[in-house]
C-alpha cells in the first residue's frame, strides 16, 4: 500500500494541479503514491465528492483542495527547507 493516495475525479482542474504537487512530494520523499478516481467507488464519492482532490497519508485524510507540500513533506519526515 502506498503511503500517499490522491483522490480525484475526471475533469477536475484542481486534481491536475494536485497530481503535479504530490508527484514532487513523492519524488522528494522517495515514496510511492497512488491515484484513485472516486467515480469508481460510490462510498468514496459520498464521503469526499464535494472536496476533491483529497490527499490521504497512510490512509488518513491529510488535506483537500490543494496539496500543502511543505506540511506533507514534514509529516513524511522530510525537512522541506525554504
Amino acid at each position: 500500500m502506498s503511503r500517499l493516495t490522491l483522490l480525484v475525479t475526471q475533469d477536475c482542474h484542481l486534481c491536475e494541479k494536485a497530481r503535479h504537487a504530490i508527484g514532487r512530494v513523492a519524488d522528494r520523499a522517495a515514496v510511492d503514491w497512488e491515484q484513485i478516481d472516486i467515480a469508481d467507488d460510490q462510498e468514496l464519492a459520498r464521503e469526499y465528492g464535494d472536496r476533491l482532490p483529497v490527499v490521504l497519508l497512510d490512509g488518513a485524510e491529510h488535506g483537500y483542495w490543494e496539496v500543502e507540500e511543505r506540511r506533507l513533506l514534514r509529516d513524511l519526515g522530510i525537512e522541506s527547507g525554504t
